[in-house]
């Protein structure tokens, strides 16, 4: 059984009263009190909306829901995780973090495009359905062009925030926006730290940074994941330890909102502006 996640502003008690299991209750049985737990509750793809980029194709953008507080997930490529048409399918994450702490993020509660498709101009209405099965749900969403989902990027005149640009080696910030910037492949050893550079330039000071697995082996720790630059411009280094051999992709995401920056996170929920980063690590003994 397929379960379907409506986009963004998807009912959970409408999917309660649609969907049920025969085994311990869930976000999706109606047995359920709480939606969020420790462990055992599923992570829910979600489609955040869509907008056109110069050459006339068009960015669609991609979030998930960890119902966790406690048990992080990984899912591989594969049957258990992947996009249609099949074309499009390769950039989803394969490791789901934990919902945020609440005391840490007040409005921050899923990962909001954490990976993005690009869909020629000819595309139309079609479907890019994303399929993710965790506690023996397979649970789908599709994402669509429909005109009341576009998006701002990389900046938006309603809050006057844009994206800070960002650079992953020596050269100068020159890239910003969700479509990703991607760099690699960068060789690590197993236990040795390999370090990570981030340089960030925006109008305004505070851009704020998170590092995070993307996709590999559920083995890396960094020595600071969080880290926000007082300055408008510069560069933040952190470290990644790696525990097991095999092919790694680190997520970046960089964010300024200059109006609450206290709460780096909270320019999230307007769905702009933010910049992802992508890391192909290769990780040998």
């Amino acid at each position: 059984m397929r379960g379907t996640v409506f986009p963004v502003l998807f009912s959970l008690l409408a999917v309660c009263a649609s969907i049920t299991q025969a085994q311990t209750p869930n976000v999706f049985s109606p047995l359920s009190e709480a939606p969020l737990r420790p462990q055992g509750q599923n992570v829910i793809p979600l489609f955040d909306g869509w907008f056109p980029n110069d050459d006339g194709s068009f960015t669609m953008c991609f979030g998930y829901f960890n119902m966790n507080t406690e048990e992080v997930i990984d899912v591989p490529l594969g049957a258990k995780n992947f996009i249609e048409p099949a074309q499009f399918d390769g950039l989803q994450p394969t490791h789901f973090d934990i919902v945020p702490d609440p005391e840490l993020t007040r409005s921050f509660r899923r990962y909001w495009c954490a990976f993005s498709v690009i869909v020629p101009a000819d595309f139309g209405m079609q479907d890019v359905i994303w399929t993710i099965e965790t506690q023996g749900l397979p649970l789908s969403v599709p994402g669509t062009l429909i005109p009341s989902y576009v998006l701002d990027e990389e900046q938006t005149s309603g809050r006057d925030t844009s994206a800070p640009y960002l650079s992953l080696n020596d050269n100068p910030p020159g890239f910003r926006g969700r479509r990703g910037l991607f760099e690699g492949t960068r060789q690590a050893r197993i236990g040795e730290p390999l370090n990570l550079v981030a340089r960030l330039r925006h109008a305004e000071p505070g851009s704020w940074i998170n590092w995070t697995l993307h996709q590999g082996p559920n083995a890396v720790e960094f020595s600071a994941s969080e880290a926000r630059l007082n300055a408008a411009e510069g560069v933040i280094e952190t470290s990644a330890t790696f525990g097991e051999t095999g092919t790694y992709v680190l997520r970046i995401q960089a964010i300024n909102d200059t109006e609450r920056q206290r709460e780096p996170t909270y320019g999230f929920e307007f769905y702009c502006c933010w910049t992802n980063g992508y890391l192909t690590v290769e990780v040998t003994e």
